[in-house]
């Protein structure tokens, strides 16, 4: 299982601030955010910053692991 984390914006449109996602062996990063871009459509267009165990990552073809924590996080700005 990896776990999916959901930030300001991302986690309103979600509707939730996270949740499990089941890990196959290849999954990629794009693999994920197609899988919850189907349950959720229009959450992923504001995402502006993705996380992979609390690392940054722009390439979205990065093969993930099992138990892996994916955040992802749109820009937002507030005092």
């Amino acid at each position: 299982m990896m776990r999916i984390l959901f930030f300001g914006p991302v986690a309103d449109r979600v509707k939730m601030r996270e949740t499990q996602v089941e890990f196959n062996a290849g999954m990629t990063l794009h693999d994920v955010i197609a899988r919850l871009g189907v349950q959720h459509p229009g959450a992923f267009s504001i995402v502006s910053f993705i996380a992979v165990n609390q690392v940054q990552i722009h390439d979205r073809q990065m093969v993930l692991n099992d138990n892996d924590e994916i955040a992802f996080m749109a820009k937002f700005s507030g005092g």
